[in-house]
């Protein structure tokens, strides 16, 4: 993995509303552009690392990891939720934001002076895709990615996706919805019951015919799949 250099922006962390947060900068070495990072801490310098993937990942706001982690931080406060910004032409698959993903793993465990040597990859809409790239070109073991509401075809053909990544492990689960206002079912499910044929560790969909494209209804109307998830999964086992 490229080294990196990871700039802090603030030398302590910041109390928001009750929460402690920490904003930092990160730089490629490959690219030298910067990312802002946004990591809401979990309890404990053991605590499980989560890592947040938004969506609109090609959008002009590079700055929307301060803001976007925070309400799977407030799902899940025994996590340590860790949130990149991908903007414009840095998507989240491009080798720079993969690095920008673990300059701040990196920054994490400097700071709390344990090693984070895996995560739990977490993606929405778009951010679904980072969770695939990260997956595939990031230097963490995964315990176990969530995608919700993501275009798997963006990516190409499900088998050939799922043959590439057959020697990670960690469970892959998908949520996708019937009423979806971005991403046709009948395309995402069908890709996605593909790649969970192919991918050859454990992979599910769940999927809701009332479900929407935005965080808010999973968040709201599917919560306890989300808890159920992370509940059945061993969160500290390293690789």
């Amino acid at each position: 993995m490229n080294k990196v250099i990871v700039l802090v922006l603030l030398s302590a962390a910041v109390v928001v509303a009750g929460e402690k947060f920490t904003q930092l900068k990160v730089v490629s070495a490959s690219s030298r552009l910067e990312s802002a990072v946004g990591v809401w801490w979990g309890i404990g310098k053991n605590a499980p690392v989560a890592v947040w993937f938004h969506g609109g990942m090609s959008s002009g706001n590079c700055e929307k990891g301060l803001v976007a982690g925070r309400d799977f931080s407030e799902m899940f406060p025994g996590f340590t939720t860790v949130s990149v910004s991908a903007c414009k032409n840095n998507h989240w698959v491009t080798r720079t934001a993969v690095e920008w993903v673990d300059a701040a793993l990196d920054s994490v465990a400097a700071r709390r002076g344990v090693p984070v040597d895996s995560v739990h990859l977490v993606g929405i809409s778009d951010g679904g895709l980072g969770v695939v790239a990260y997956t595939s070109w990031g230097g963490r073991g995964q315990r176990s990615r969530l995608l919700m509401s993501t275009y798997g075809p963006a990516l190409g053909h499900a088998e050939d996706v799922a043959l590439q990544l057959k020697s990670r492990r960690g469970r892959w689960l998908f949520l996708q919805g019937g009423s979806d206002r971005l991403y046709p079912a009948r395309e995402t499910t069908t890709w996605n019951g593909l790649f969970c044929q192919n991918v050859g560790s454990e992979c599910d969909m769940r999927f809701d015919p009332e479900g929407e494209h935005d965080w808010s209804y999973w968040q709201n109307k599917r919560k306890n799949w989300i808890l159920e998830f992370f509940s059945e999964i061993p969160l500290t086992k390293t690789r």
